[in-house]
């Protein structure tokens, strides 16, 4: 249940929780190649994780490109907590976090819709309901069969 849901401050060498997590989701995370990458972002980065009984179920890793401008660098829900305000709730805290340092700008990229994945589709109206808006696709970024879509909000 998201009631009992703790979550916690940012913080850094939380890539063993964000393992747990990416591991849990193999349709949003299949490229171990990706997964080792984001492991050690979330070692190195601020990330905000959520915990239900000491066990990780969410966790948010914030990248901060220039004093005004972060992106949500890598984030995951576990299936189980879906639609439970779980993801929302580590964005407010995120938000609020980056709201303290002045940061006026957040951007996250994921799959673009050219690239038909369910799992995907679900991603990008999440972050669409989040306030988040389309931006600009980058057919290159990752490599030709996985798209970019980079959405952006105004915190």
């Amino acid at each position: 249940m998201a009631s009992s849901v703790v979550i916690h401050a940012p913080s850094m060498n939380c890539g063993a929780k964000a393992e747990l997590i990416m591991r849990a989701l193999p349709d949003w995370f299949g490229i171990e190649e990706g997964i080792v990458s984001y492991i050690a972002a979330a070692q190195r980065m601020p990330t905000v994780v959520a915990t239900e009984d000491s066990v990780p179920v969410g966790f948010m890793t914030i990248e901060q490109h220039f004093p005004h401008a972060a992106e949500l660098h890598v984030l995951g829900v576990v299936q189980t907590h879906h639609r439970q305000g779980v993801g929302r709730r580590l964005l407010e805290v995120t938000e609020a976090w980056l709201r303290e340092r002045d940061v006026r700008w957040l951007q996250v990229k994921t799959l673009a819709p050219s690239r038909e994945c369910k799992f995907y589709e679900q991603s990008r109206r999440w972050y669409e309901a989040m306030g988040f808006e389309p931006l600009q696709v980058f057919p290159l970024l990752w490599d030709p069969s996985n798209p970019a879509l980079q959405l952006i909000k105004r915190l």
